[in-house]
């Protein structure tokens, strides 16, 4: 399951054909779901060994730790939780909108791949979220197959009911979505699943150990403080034993005493556990967040969908009688994926008689506005996508204050958010995507990209011009390359640092004012402001200010000029601005003013480059230590690098250079390059501070003709791996070293031979599967690699304990082999059937096969009773388990 969109839609992707033919009775033929992001191809088809992330089933998790997950180092988030400045009403759009109404955004994040799911790449046409001012919470809704499931399983055009491989119960936010909803002030959660329509359950999570403790809480805490986000989303759809009721709630409780947030979906109700959706805040789904006996055991819950005024009311009361704060516990669910922009059930309903919403709220699957549309892959077509995401979250496609239509977006509802405060603030306009890369207005690099962990703070409110007359239209340039939308006419020139500018384009008739950031930022006496900008349009008397609302008196736009903005320029210029006349102030917005001129001018344009705030204290951060290239792969054309990493208040980014070819940037001590080609040059890396200012570069230097070239391994199911070159020509000894990627089965060997050899054999390596590692080095040259997998050549038994008898009926428990993926039962030779999905096999098939249909009543108290496992490799072990 990745996201289905309603309670029907989650049932139908758990329970096969017969949901399936419900859903299609009682939702009609013009539903929509989410499709799959499927596989990128040509140029940005995923690299060999490129990082994604992966699924976790209840026995992953409570084996869990960061030595066996493949790649972990590169999946961690680093960015730290930003502070949030206080709520400051008179700079709001809307001034009378309460600022404490919190929203939880459930949603997938670059796109719904089970196989795919990177920290970034690239392509363009990857969802790229740009609203996180309006967002409190942000949660993955992203399904993920275990670690060492085969790609070939997935069939792209099979439907929900015929995709023969598993689902873990836990997916993990996206790191990079991660970083970005950090940066901007939001949580970040993780998502548990239940039922999951195969071997899981979430009894396997309930399990305590001898103190009492739930030893998979403790793993999933260790999980998020690992990768770095912030707690969980339930998703509890299976009914729950009375029993295991106050269970379930002391599994909570130890998450949230170790620092998670939790967030209980409205699914299961407290008196007997059956799944009975309340659509509303009530004395059968309350105790899952604030128990009578137990206190609170989650922070809030997200309430299904089929709400009212009435229950919307109700929920706000019965929080207020439990002591909980209903704009911050109780979320109202809003269905985004399936209904979209014609939405059955109105947001006004959450309003009180003043106009105030009573609740928070929740939507599941805003991402619709990428993942519905029809040419979500074509970067021609990405303009309508940035216009759905605006409709969706401001209420119109433009910008405008009039919405496009019944749908009134939810910046109507939740105020705009900030957290750009202190004494420095820079942007350079970036959205997260690019279809190329221009460092200082110069092109660095002419290929796409997608990376969230580049996107700047996000321009507050998209699009706020005042203007007495025709405004100026407000859009993201992302150079020649990118197509607009038709009522755009501009000049493309793209960014001056990153992908993008943001452009302001049409009939400058009067003065406009474009608001741009919400802020709290203190001014010294030493404060300027730079802003660099590219003016394409012809000279004329207009003239650029910097539109400043200072906290004393927000509702007055205080006005600065930039002399001499009304000329064109040759490409990029920086004109500062010396604010130490408002020293000891404090900036609540921050904008621009276009001044018009004594006519009306046609065909005006201006492209804004970038906006830094200096307080006159060299903030320049030293140049980065330590850079390192940990493993070049010439033959897969592969790079990854690290380095230490410095405190997020010093740093904000560190950017990574093929000599002046920029190759990517995160903030992380690690980062992974895909398409390289280059034979030699000097890796930079740069340290990006949080004024923009940049450090001098780190270098290293590598040169692929000192190395041994068409490195091929070939491991044996004998223990050998066979390891083949050509020598370079210095002819200096090759060292060789082999080493496990999985550190819990530690592996490693080093062996030296002359410089004329073509090749080594190594003796007594695993046979186990494991992922390696093998560098070759001639003398002191590069350093070069190769990575693949041990060979596999036997499958773990399933253990006789796994099964209960009792008389002639066998019960069986799911294997803990990571690797299963069928098992076969024969009684006297003959194999017994099993349900798999909408189908039956021969044997339990991992994924499909559920736990409630893993019983078999054999035919005889006398007969021979045999289970054989059989791994993804087709290995296979047998168990007598009678006879």
């Amino acid at each position: 399951m990745t996201r289905p969109h309603s309670r029907v839609q989650r049932a139908w992707a758990c329970m096969g054909t017969a949901v399936a033919t419900l859903f299609a009775l009682t939702m009609g033929s013009g539903a929509t779901q989410a499709s799959d992001t499927l596989p990128w191809t040509g140029q940005s088809a995923a690299g060999p060994n490129q990082p994604y992330q992966h699924g976790y089933t209840p026995t992953d998790l409570l084996s869990w730790n960061p030595a066996n997950d493949t790649d972990a180092t590169q999946l961690r988030a680093k960015v730290p939780l930003q502070s949030r400045n206080a709520a400051n009403p008179a700079t709001q759009r809307d001034k009378a909108l309460p600022a404490d109404t919190q929203m939880l955004n459930l949603a997938g994040d670059y796109g719904i791949s089970f196989f795919e799911s990177h920290p970034y790449t690239n392509e363009f046409s990857q969802n790229i979220f740009n609203y996180w001012q309006y967002s409190d919470i942000y949660a993955s809704w992203h399904g993920a197959p275990p670690e060492g499931t085969p790609k070939s399983l997935y069939d792209p055009k099979a439907d929900w009911t015929q995709r023969d491989f598993q689902f873990g119960t836990l997916n993990l936010p996206n790191p990079a979505y991660t970083n970005a909803a950090h940066a901007n002030g939001v949580r970040s959660l993780g998502c548990i699943f239940s039922p999951r329509g195969d071997d899981q359950n979430y009894r396997q999570l309930l399990t305590r150990d001898a103190a009492g403790k739930f030893p998979a809480a403790t793993k999933l805490i260790e999980v998020a403080k690992y990768y770095g986000f912030d707690g969980y989303f339930f998703n509890q759809e299976e009914t729950v034993a009375t029993a295991d009721i106050p269970v379930y709630k002391q599994f909570m409780k130890q998450l949230r005493e170790g620092g998670m947030y939790v967030q209980w979906y409205d699914s299961v109700i407290n008196t007997n556990g059956g799944v009975s959706y309340q659509n509303e805040f009530n004395s059968l789904n309350s105790p899952f967040v604030r128990d009578a006996a137990l206190g609170d055991v989650s922070d809030s819950i997200f309430l299904n969908y089929w709400w009212n005024r009435t229950k919307l009311t109700n929920s706000k009361s019965h929080a207020t009688q439990l002591g909980l704060d209903s704009r911050k516990s109780v979320f109202a669910g809003v269905e985004a994926g399936l209904y979209q922009f014609n939405q059955p059930y109105n947001l006004d309903d959450n309003l009180d008689a003043a106009g105030a919403p009573m609740n928070a709220i929740a939507t599941l699957g805003s991402d619709f506005v990428h993942s519905d549309y029809s040419d979500k892959t074509n970067d021609a077509a990405q303009f309508n996508v940035f216009d759905r995401e605006r409709r969706w979250w401001t209420g119109s496609s433009q910008g405008a204050t009039t919405p496009d239509s019944s749908w009134k977006g939810i910046s109507k509802y939740i105020a705009e958010r900030s957290v750009i405060k202190g004494t420095t603030f820079a942007t350079s306009f970036n959205t997260g995507h690019g279809l190329s890369t221009w460092r200082k207005g110069r092109l660095s690099n002419d290929t796409e990209w997608g990376n969230i962990n580049l996107q700047d703070i996000p321009v507050t409110w998209q699009w706020w011009i005042d203007a007495a007359r025709s405004p100026l239209r407000a859009d993201y340039d992302y150079g020649p390359q990118y197509t607009s939308a038709s009522r755009f006419s501009y000049q493309k020139v793209g960014g001056y640092n990153g992908g993008s500018s943001l452009v302001l384009s049409g009939s400058l008739e009067s003065d406009n004012t474009a608001r741009l950031y919400k802020t709290d930022l203190a001014v010294t006496g030493q404060s300027t402001l730079q802003l660099t900008y590219n003016k394409p349009s012809a000279d004329d008397d207009s003239q650029l200010r910097l539109a400043l609302a200072l906290a004393s008196d927000p509702s007055k736009v205080v006005e600065v000029p930039l002399a001499n903005t009304g000329r064109r320029t040759n490409g990029w210029t920086t004109v500062s601005a010396d604010l130490s006349a408002y020293a000891g102030q404090r900036i609540a917005s921050l904008g621009l003013v276009v001044a018009a001129g004594a006519q009306p001018i046609a065909g005006y344009q201006v492209n804004l480059g970038g906006l830094a705030l200096s307080d006159g204290v060299n903030r320049t951060p030293a140049a980065p230590e330590d850079l390192r290239i940990d493993q070049l792969l010439p033959e897969t054309d592969e790079l990854f690098l690290s380095w230490s990493r410095s405190d997020y208040d010093k740093v904000r980014r560190y950017d990574v250079y093929l000599d002046d070819t920029y190759l990517g940037g995160i903030y992380d001590d690690v980062y992974y390059v895909k398409r390289f080609t280059a034979t030699s040059g000097t890796l930079k890396l740069v340290a990006v501070g949080p004024d923009g200012s940049e450090s001098q570069p780190a270098t290293v230097t590598f040169d692929l003709s000192t190395a041994p070239r068409g490195v091929t391994a070939t491991a044996g199911g004998d223990g050998t791996l066979k390891a083949d070159w050509t020598p370079p020509a210095s002819g200096a000894p090759v060292t060789v070293k082999i080493r496990s990627l999985d550190t819990t089965t530690p592996h490693s060997q080093e062996v030296t031979v002359p410089g004329t050899s073509t090749g080594v054999t190594l003796t007594n390596v695993p046979v186990n599967g494991d992922g390696y590692l093998l560098t070759l080095q001639s003398g002191t040259g590069t350093t070069t690699a190769v990575r693949g997998k041990f060979a596999d050549t036997t499958a773990t038994p399933y253990p006789a304990s796994s099964v209960a008898i009792q008389g002639n009926t066998f019960t069986f428990s799911s294997p803990e082999a990571p690797d299963w993926h069928t098992l076969t039962v024969t009684e006297n030779g003959v194999a017994k059937t099993f349900p798999a999905g909408s189908s039956s096999k021969p044997y339990m098939l991992r994924g499909r096969t559920p736990l409630s249909a893993m019983k078999v009543t054999m035919s005889s108290t006398s007969s021979k009773v045999v289970a054989v496992l059989e791994d993804y490799v087709g290995n296979k072990a047998t168990t007598v388990l009678r006879g």
